[in-house]
């Protein structure tokens, strides 16, 4: 890109939410990434390029989501917004899918704004060594949280890894970061088609029964140590047991819970993804080889590691 005073690359990965039991609180951040080259341009406008998922289909100015969390970005920080914003996109994550493809722009926008806010523009001049406003990591998850409504996929996003995220009685969010034993193989089954996260979340009832949040309580109490433990693939089955959120929703995404039911039958802790529609198979080298006969040829199945760092600025010789 020509013309701009301040450039900086963010790398953010997908992430599956919920894991079963633990809706809204447990993310995981998977090493599938977009790649987001951000630009302080001194030209007025909006310049995006898009390659690779939503090419053609996301808002080419102010209405990107990279674009305004970039910008509700410079306001937290008490700074100037530049005149000019350029992007250059390279999307792997499926968008609509249950795969986190909000949060890692909404995290990309935060991290790219907070990089190139250590730098002099066109209306922020940083004579004589001024330092910039600091946005603090727990910052920057608040303002993800903010714009994303909820911290389970912004959490693992930003901080990489398992996570477990929580909003105080203030209304502030936190995380705890774990890493699951390196025997879990993740391994996510993703259909063509797409579900809207609101269209997900309405399904869902005002109010649930107390033995079925007591359940779902304490699924997910195992499902941390089933995670970080050497997994067995009896307790990993046991601990993704899921009573909230998964039979609501199964009507928007027949074949989504039929293919979990499937799974689960064979042995496999398979779970909903985030909202959906894609699915989650949390294997381990005994439950791997049985997920593909399952499946069947209208799925995308994808093995996945665990991303282990999260968002970050990367320079050309680190992506």
């Amino acid at each position: 890109m020509t013309g701009g005073t301040a450039r900086v690359t963010v790398r953010v990965p997908a992430t599956s939410a919920n894991l079963g039991p633990g809706f809204d609180t447990l993310g995981l951040a998977l090493g599938l990434h977009d790649e987001i080259e951000a630009e302080i341009s001194d030209s007025p406008g909006i310049d995006i390029a898009v390659e690779g998922e939503g090419a053609g289909e996301l808002d080419p100015g102010e209405g990107h989501l990279v674009v305004s969390t970039m910008r509700a970005t410079f306001d937290r920080m008490g700074l100037a917004q530049p005149r000019g914003i350029r992007l250059r996109c390279l999307n792997r994550i499926p968008h609509a899918r249950g795969l986190g493809s909000s949060s890692a722009a909404i995290c990309a926008g935060i991290l790219a704004a907070r990089a190139l806010a250590a730098t002099p523009y066109a209306g922020n001049p940083r004579p004589g060594g001024d330092h910039p406003p600091e946005l603090t990591d727990d910052d920057a998850l608040a303002l993800a949280t903010g714009i994303e409504g909820h911290p389970d996929n912004v959490a693992p996003c930003l901080a990489g890894g398992l996570t477990v995220a929580w909003t105080d009685p203030g209304g502030v969010p936190h995380l705890v970061r774990l890493l699951p034993h390196e025997a879990v193989r993740p391994v996510v089954l993703v259909p063509a088609h797409r579900l809207s996260t609101e269209t997900a979340r309405g399904l869902l009832p005002k109010d649930v029964p107390h033995a079925d949040a007591a359940a779902n309580a304490g699924r997910a109490a195992l499902l941390i140590a089933a995670l970080t433990a050497r997994p067995e693939p009896e307790l990993l089955l046991a601990a993704t047991e899921d009573r909230l959120h998964q039979d609501y929703r199964a009507p928007a995404m027949p074949h989504t819970a039929e293919l979990v039911r499937r799974l689960r039958r064979a042995g496999v802790a398979a779970v909903v993804s985030g909202a959906g529609p894609t699915v989650l198979a949390l294997s381990t080298m005994n439950t791997q080889d049985l997920i593909a006969p399952e499946v069947g040829n209208d799925w995308h199945i994808q093995p996945l590691d665990v991303e282990t760092r999260g968002a970050r600025v990367v320079s050309p010789e680190t992506r």
